[in-house]
């Protein structure tokens, strides 16, 4: 397994911050990925755990075909409404078969919460299929302007 880091490129927060953010943070991370033609951006859901990025997807999606084929991405995770903050950068991705069974109930229980639901039961039937990504060698600016929109 590769060691993971995280360099702090620019902006306000110190890796304590970002850090903190990322983990405290229950909303999807935009991921772009490379293609011959164009970019790809999809929402997933995240666990930032130990320097990574964790998410998941199916192993027949068009984003595990562009990582495998070229793990470098781009990525933000942001909100929608004022004031804006958040984290972006560039990482590299690598496709883990093999921990998506754990992955993904953990990113159940952060976005959908521990009881079970329809939605959950549904993603769990189908996790023979899923894939982890592990977003490494995280490369990170952060940006927040509450103090411009206070």
């Amino acid at each position: 397994m590769i060691v993971a880091t995280l360099d702090i490129r620019s902006g306000p927060w110190d890796a304590a911050a970002v850090e903190g953010f990322l983990r405290e943070t229950v909303i999807p991370i935009r991921l772009a990925s490379a293609g011959r033609t164009s970019p790809l951006v999809q929402s997933l859901w995240f666990i930032y755990d130990d320097d990574a990025l964790w998410c998941c997807t199916q192993r027949e999606a068009v984003l595990t075909r562009r990582l495998i084929a070229d793990p470098r991405c781009g990525f933000e995770v942001s909100g929608d409404r004022p004031p804006y903050r958040g984290v972006r950068g560039t990482a590299v991705a690598e496709v883990l078969p093999d921990r998506a069974a754990d992955m993904l109930p953990r990113l159940i229980d952060r976005y959908l919460g521990d009881e079970p639901n329809q939605l959950s039961r549904w993603l769990l039937s189908r996790l023979d299929r899923e894939v982890a990504i592990r977003l490494h060698d995280l490369r990170v600016t952060s940006f927040d302007f509450t103090p411009r929109m206070a």
